[in-house]
């Protein structure tokens, strides 16, 4: 178990995940932008969407549950299973760990679109300035850091650990469990996912577990890439 790391750590790795996820972030978000702008300007993308749309609609919690089990956890998973092979002759996971990261975010499709649902009901299902961001600060700063965070470090670091709980949980008893492992994800997601989630949030309901599984596949990719420079224990991605 890695020893506790002093208050400064926390935050020194944030900002330097936040530096390293920059320009990725930024080419991500104007990828996103581009696709809402088509929506709402361009009859051929609009009627494309509008048939996503549907489909998402037809299948209901399924589409969600699948598409983000493949985004967020089936293609991460190959990804490092690969470069594992190809740079070290084994691969970092297992495909036991896999198939856990896989049904972890297969679950987290059903939890993101339900939630989603619920802040339509709650907030609103429009996309005026005010709606998008009650959602985005929703999202951003109560689910995030309260929920989404918390479970899905402590999710990653069982995986890490192939399943040894009692190791998981000797880490959460130890003091400033939330200030080691979750504050500096949230710090070095921040200049992706708060932008993103705002843009997402500017499509309707139906369209936007879509479109963040979108942002969700190619920052995780990303960050899978990074994770062969600096090993982390801990996951990079926990957006809304």
């Amino acid at each position: 178990m890695a020893s506790i790391q002093p208050a400064s750590l926390p935050w020194r790795s944030g900002l330097q995940g936040l530096k390293a996820h920059f320009r990725a972030g930024l080419a991500l978000q104007a990828a996103a932008l581009a696709l809402v702008l088509a929506y709402y300007h361009s009859a051929a993308a609009r009627d494309a969407l509008d048939r996503l749309m549907d489909f998402k609609l037809r299948t209901g919690f399924a589409f969600g549950i699948a598409s983000t089990g493949l985004c967020g956890g089936l293609l991460p998973y190959a990804y490092l299973h690969y470069e594992g092979l190809k740079r070290t002759g084994r691969p970092r996971y297992g495909w036991r760990q896999g198939l856990g990261l896989t049904a972890f975010w297969a679950y987290k499709g059903f939890e993101v679109d339900l939630f989603y649902r619920v802040l339509a009901r709650t907030i609103g299902p429009g996309h005026d300035v005010r709606t998008v961001l009650a959602k985005a600060f929703t999202d951003q700063f109560v689910y995030c850091p309260c929920f989404a965070v918390p479970v899905t470090v402590a999710l990653y670091q069982w995986v890490d650990a192939h399943g040894r709980a009692g190791e998981v949980a000797a880490d959460l008893r130890a003091p400033r469990w939330y200030a080691r492992r979750v504050l500096p994800i949230l710090i070095s997601n921040a200049g992706v996912w708060i932008p993103a989630v705002a843009i997402i949030y500017s499509l309707p309901t139906p369209l936007q577990l879509p479109l963040q599984n979108i942002v969700l596949c190619f920052f995780t990719l990303l960050v899978a890439h990074q994770m062969y420079l600096e090993p982390p224990r801990e996951p990079a991605y926990v957006g809304g």
